[in-house]
């Protein structure tokens, strides 16, 4: 006579994952806890457990991760879908702390409850937002720019000048009437004078 075991039932609270087999011990569990699907599906539990109740922890984790490589190829509908319901949840979140603030017998609580709204209001229209950007994103136009690294000298219009040739603009005249450049670094011609000398009188200083 055989006497089968009943299966031990397993903890919900344990994790079943698959992790790569090439490394260390103590590698396995670094990766383990420095997993982001992992890290936010326990956060997500701490704050949902009290409403839902405990969920088998390897298959949240594995529904995490099914929603976040949904949404890193690609598809954004889930992240609307959410966006839109918190602007909902804080809508109702904003109408309540105002309700509560308006029936407060003292200043202190009303200022709280009222601050309090207003945050809310403020995160509901930051939401709102973001989901309109979402749905139509904004259209950006940029200009080219080409910005070389280091020293950039533009020459517009102007044709090249020879390497090592000084141009004195002191030594160049420039005529009022034709605007046109003289030179007078050439050789100048002696002009003819017609003029008759007179004779020299000798002066005896004796």
């Amino acid at each position: 006579m055989t006497i089968s075991k009943k299966p031990t039932k397993q903890n919900p609270q344990s994790i079943n994952i698959k992790v790569n087999q090439n490394k260390s011990d103590q590698g396995k569990m670094a990766e383990v806890q420095l997993c982001p699907t992992i890290l936010n599906t326990i956060t997500t539990q701490c704050f949902t457990k009290s409403v839902i109740g405990e969920v088998d922890l390897t298959e949240a984790i594995e529904v995490m991760k099914v929603k976040s490589d949904t949404i890193i190829a690609g598809d954004l509908s889930e992240l609307e879908s959410t966006l839109s319901a918190q602007v909902a949840s804080l809508n109702g979140i904003f109408t309540t702390l105002a309700r509560r603030s308006a029936n407060c017998e003292y200043l202190n609580q009303m200022e709280t409850n009222l601050r309090l709204a207003l945050k809310a209001q403020a995160q509901c229209a930051r939401t709102v937002e973001v989901l309109a950007a979402m749905k139509n994103p904004p259209i950006v136009f940029a200009k080219q720019a080409n910005i070389a690294q280091g020293h950039q000298q533009i020459n517009n219009n102007q044709s090249p000048s020879h390497a090592g040739k000084t141009i004195n603009s002191s030594n160049e005249l420039l005529s009022e009437a034709e605007h046109a450049t003289l030179d007078t670094r050439g050789t100048i011609e002696t002009g003819s004078f017609n003029q008759e000398l007179a004779a020299v009188e000798t002066v005896d200083r004796r």
